[in-house]
């Protein structure tokens, strides 16, 4: 697992050292489990595209992170 979860890793690549990140994605509407997009969108970019607070979701990452 990377040391934190950062604005320049896609949404796929949270999902696979973070699992439980679908719960923070869904909670802002965004299925990124379900979208092929994903693979290829950083956090930045689902931002600036979906509208949600950038650090915010980066902050809720990492304490599930922390959290194992």
């Amino acid at each position: 697992m990377p040391d934190r979860i950062t604005q320049e890793m896609t949404f796929d690549e949270v999902l696979a050292v973070l699992p439980q990140a679908a719960a923070a994605f869904e909670k802002r509407g965004l299925h990124c489990h379900e979208c092929a997009v994903a693979r290829l969108e950083t956090l930045k970019d689902g931002a600036m595209l979906h509208g949600f607070d950038l650090e915010e979701l980066l902050a809720e990452l990492n304490a599930l992170a922390e959290e194992g």
